[in-house]
């Protein structure tokens, strides 16, 4: 959660949950969206992630290319996303409320609260392992349970000292980061390892779609951040930010996962934690790398438990009418979240790489065309003109269904299953492909032309951007009608 500052200058629970950001508590730069984005992305889960696409066939080099080019075009349209928040000053899927609805936005949010679950559960895993070998603790629940009650605190607190971890985040992600890849080169032949296999084109396909699965997953919360940045705010500076910080970070760790799991073989695969851990060598120093990971898991699985309350208040808000709720009520949806990915952790499968990259194409392929409606709705039909006091009321301009956009996202999904390439389901198409998994390539460009061609002749956007009034100073209720 966003927080306050208080006349001190300490830090307080935040006020605002999913209502309008006014101009007068609008603050920061720019920057704070790179520092907040690159250090939720240099963590262990993105080390894993790169890791997956050496692990399944591809060539170590070919595999760090096709990643960067997956978090280049994933990462172009989450900062897509991000720049709508300092002109809207609302979270992210209250202003997909525009696209789908008041009530419809509702479907698109449930599969992103089993998203926020599941990225939660499996970073909790890895930082329970973390937490477990620096307080040398057998017993992985317990390093899970101190993690999960660490998340819990700073996702209630907020915004700001979100931000503060990000920004921590950031630096020791670059120290341990940097520290494990020079460790690595002179640990290991990492050349000898690079280039030993040709040019796949099914594996390198994985590995784009890994990259930019990795990148859409953020597309659903980014905007909640930027909204509190000053209205005045560039969105091109917004978009820039935001890009450089996700596709840096992320792209950083990737590659070192690329590369340990082509040097370490089928000793990375049981223990990803442990593998790095030896890879730092002293005790004392393996310590710091373990700290490196809770930290860096910390900020990520903060966002992840914000996201999950924000997207829950969004759906229960559209049918009981408020746009806010108390301190308390905020608190109990994000702890009730966290225990909900904690129970989830402790029963993960021994199979964790396999189960971790089909999760992530699975999410590729349900938020591609969510992306792709509310990208193309707000950039090219509604020219970035909302009427923002709508987007509360079932009744107003946007209703409480939008069919248009509700049967061109479950034509974006279908339109994707011959194409799969999952272990649990292999398209039709997929096998002509010789195993090339480019759903979510024909998920976009379906999703975008159906919608464009239809919605441009139903939509009705506002001449220009309606504004909410302004709350008077010192209005701190906290609870209000909508529409």
């Amino acid at each position: 959660m966003p927080i306050e500052q208080t006349p001190e200058g300490g830090l307080a629970m935040e006020r605002r949950t999913i209502e309008v950001i006014p101009d007068a508590e609008r603050h920061g730069t720019p920057l704070s969206q790179f520092t907040l984005w690159f250090g939720a992305n240099m963590q262990i889960t993105a080390i894993v992630d790169g890791a997956l696409a050496v692990v399944f066939g591809a060539d170590a080099l070919w595999a760090i290319f096709a990643l960067l080019i997956g978090n280049v075009l994933g990462g172009a349209v989450m900062a897509l996303h991000s720049a709508q928040g300092p002109r809207l000053g609302v979270p992210q899927m209250i202003s997909s409320r525009a696209q789908f609805g008041v009530y419809g936005a509702v479907l698109p949010l449930l599969l992103v609260i089993l998203m926020y679950l599941g990225f939660a559960a499996t970073g909790t895993v890895l930082a329970g392992q973390a937490v477990c070998e620096m307080l040398h603790i057998d017993n992985a629940k317990v390093g899970i349970l101190i993690f999960g009650a660490l998340t819990a605190v700073v996702a209630v607190t907020g915004y700001r000292l979100i931000h503060l971890a990000g920004r921590i985040a950031t630096v020791v992600g670059v120290l341990g980061l940097g520290y494990l890849m020079i460790r690595l080169f002179t640990q290991y032949d990492v050349g000898a390892h690079v280039g030993e296999k040709g040019f796949d084109v099914a594996t390198f396909l994985l590995a784009v779609g890994l990259g930019a699965g990795w990148q859409l997953t953020f597309g659903p919360y980014v905007a909640d951040y930027s909204r509190y940045l000053p209205r005045t705010t560039s969105p091109r500076a917004t978009f820039l930010s935001t890009f450089a910080g996700s596709v840096v970070g992320s792209q950083i760790a990737m590659t070192l996962g690329a590369l340990t799991a082509a040097v370490a073989g089928k000793a990375f695969l049981p223990d990803q934690v442990g593998f790095l851990g030896d890879l730092a060598g002293p005790a004392f120093l393996a310590f710091l790398i373990y700290l490196v990971i809770v930290v860096g898991k910390l900020t990520v699985n903060c966002l992840n438990a914000y996201g999950g309350f924000m997207s829950i208040l969004t759906i229960v808000t559209a049918f009981d009418g408020r746009s806010r709720i108390s301190q308390a009520a905020r608190a109990a949806y994000i702890i009730g979240f966290t225990a909900v990915s904690v129970v989830i952790a402790m029963a993960a499968s021994a199979d964790f790489l396999t189960n971790f990259k089909n999760f992530v194409l699975l999410l590729l392929m349900v938020f591609t065309p969510w992306s792709a409606i509310n990208l193309v709705d707000y950039y090219l039909i509604s020219r970035e003109r909302v009427d923002i006091p709508a987007l509360y009321d079932p009744n107003g301009r946007y209703g409480r269904w939008n069919v248009t956009a509700l049967t061109c996202y479950v034509v974006g999904v279908v339109v994707q299953i011959p194409f799969l390439a999952t272990k649990l389901y292999t398209g039709a198409l997929t096998k002509k492909l010789d195993g090339a998994d480019i759903s979510w390539i024909v998920g976009l460009v379906v999703t975008s032309a159906l919608y464009y061609l239809w919605a441009r002749r139903s939509a009705n956007p506002p001449a220009e951007t309606i504004r909410p009034a302004e709350p008077q100073a010192g209005d701190t209720r906290t609870e209000a009608p909508v529409g």
